[in-house]
């Protein structure tokens, strides 16, 4: 292991090959990770270093602010928090797929927190969109729509129980409203979807994240680009 501490910041990269940043101050606490095999593409690691930069350089400015202004107005100031972790969900010859969670505080009743998706494309050596590998928005929502409310419904009987009747608030969210992640459970092709709506897409902050993995069916290889149909396969 490799650390290296400063005042207040500390970056190690550990046996499971995470990078990660920590830094705490009379402010906030910061926290930002990701993996080798990201860090070992060097744009990607460029663009995830600047991505930390940046979040790191909000998070003390707004930070420093609301100290300010708590301290001219009189009441308490809360320490600021903001993390933001990746994770590997598949490598496959053609793509690298990472998830993103995202988790912040400002002194509210709660910490909010997110879902991301990264995808690289190994072949062009750029990033993309997890949504670019399909034909379109509306062919995306046609393929997974029906199955995804369909999953949400059926999740939300389980943690709500006799609750989980009709939500005049909560509809089931459109898949464009949802993280969409590209998985594999062979490393040689992209076989399932990961779809992931964060609290208060699909429902309270109570209930937390829904999510549920599609597979890749003759339907879902319809709905890919054909630039990239060889890079999926069955499940």
């Amino acid at each position: 292991m490799r650390l290296v501490i400063g005042s207040v910041v500390a970056f190690a990269l550990g046996a499971a090959g995470i990078a990660q940043a920590a830094e705490t101050t009379r402010t906030y606490t910061f926290d930002y990770a990701y993996p080798a095999a990201a860090g070992q593409i060097a744009p990607l690691r460029a663009w995830l270093e600047a991505d930390k930069a940046r979040m790191r350089a909000k998070l003390a400015a707004d930070s420093a602010a609301a100290r300010a202004d708590a301290k001219k107005e009189g009441f308490p100031f809360r320490s600021y928090d903001a993390s933001k972790t990746w994770k590997v969900v598949t490598s496959t010859p053609r793509f690298l797929s990472l998830s993103g969670e995202v988790s912040s505080y400002s002194g509210g009743a709660h910490p909010n927190s997110g879902s991301l998706s990264l995808v690289w494309d190994k072949k062009v050596g750029r990033q993309i969109k997890s949504s670019d590998v399909f034909v379109s928005p509306a062919v995306i929502q046609a393929t997974f729509g029906t199955a995804w409310c369909a999953a949400l419904k059926t999740e939300r009987a389980k943690r709500l129980g006799a609750d989980a009747g009709p939500d005049d608030i909560f509809k089931c969210p459109k898949v464009s409203d949802l993280t969409l992640l590209l998985g594999s459970s062979s490393g040689k092709a992209i076989n399932r979807i990961g779809l992931i709506a964060d609290p208060y897409v699909a429902g309270s902050y109570a209930e937390g994240a829904y999510e549920i993995t599609l597979p890749v069916t003759a339907a879902v290889l319809r709905a890919v680009k054909p630039t990239y149909r060889a890079d999926f396969a069955l499940r």
